[in-house]
């Protein structure tokens, strides 16, 4: 099974389409791709690790009063993306893009 698996994957990575694929994935190597990379992957992150207790405190402070659907709506998707801190996993996305982005 093991190398029914490892010969399919070398077989995928040889097909021109996945090629092309992947390098139209990449992050451009400018100012534009580099930003892209951090604003959206890495500095949330960072934001939620230092920030990630006031925002979900002020969030819910907020949830108590009398609020339309679209402020409701808002601070519990604020409480969802804050109440459990950094997600390791987005960060380390954002590290490899990085390092995607200069090898």
């Amino acid at each position: 099974m093991r190398h029914k698996i490892s010969n399919k994957a070398k077989q995928i990575s040889k097909n021109p389409a996945v090629k092309k694929a992947v390098k139209s994935m990449k992050p451009a190597r400018n100012i534009w791709g580099i930003s892209g990379v951090i604003f959206f992957f890495i500095l949330p992150e960072i934001i939620a690790f230092v920030w990630g207790e006031q925002i979900t405190a002020y969030a819910r402070e907020q949830l108590a009063h009398n609020l339309d659907m679209a402020e409701h709506y808002y601070y519990e998707g604020l409480v969802m993306l804050f109440e459990d801190g950094m997600s390791w996993i987005n960060l380390l996305i954002g590290i490899a893009l990085l390092v995607w982005l200069f090898f």
